[in-house]
């Protein structure tokens, strides 16, 4: 198994994934397993006036949930996708709004791995609960696999 450098894979991550650069979303990983997202709800995200549509905070959490999962994976020299993911609803965000995503892996099996988020707006309220099940797979099955080789 391939052990690789996190820190190389963040900086990857951050230049490749298209989903975060254009909705401008952020993110710190505290250890593998352990991360935090944030994003400011913008006028693009609305499906009523001045309410994000349930689908933005549903992507949201695909990307809570499975960096989560990601980071925890990445040290093995694994990747990961999206099984299956629950999202339940708690209040609506508005335009402008800053809201945090954080998600922890809660079971690291053989080949799945399962995490928990939540997201809260700036005032610390819950916004959505999520959980998802994520399959790992090693990074020859990418194209980018010598990205992620440790240094020698």
């Amino acid at each position: 198994m391939n052990q690789v450098n996190l820190e190389q894979f963040v900086a990857l991550f951050r230049s490749i994934n298209k989903y975060d650069l254009d909705n401008a979303l952020t993110f710190e990983i505290h250890e593998p397993g352990s991360i935090t997202y944030k994003m400011t709800i913008q006028d693009k995200h609305l499906s009523s006036p001045d309410t994000a549509h349930g689908a933005v905070l549903a992507g949201f959490m695909d990307c809570v949930l499975g960096l989560s999962a990601l980071s925890q994976a990445v040290i093995q020299g694994n990747l990961t996708s999206t099984v299956e993911f629950k999202i339940n609803y708690v209040r609506p965000v508005k335009l402008g709004e800053e809201i945090t995503g954080t998600g922890k892996v809660v079971h690291k099996g053989k080949s799945l791995i399962i995490s928990s988020g939540e997201v809260r707006n700036a005032k610390g309220e819950m916004i959505a609960l999520g959980q998802g099940t994520f399959n790992t797979y090693p990074f020859n099955k990418k194209d980018f696999t010598h990205e992620f080789s440790t240094p020698r």
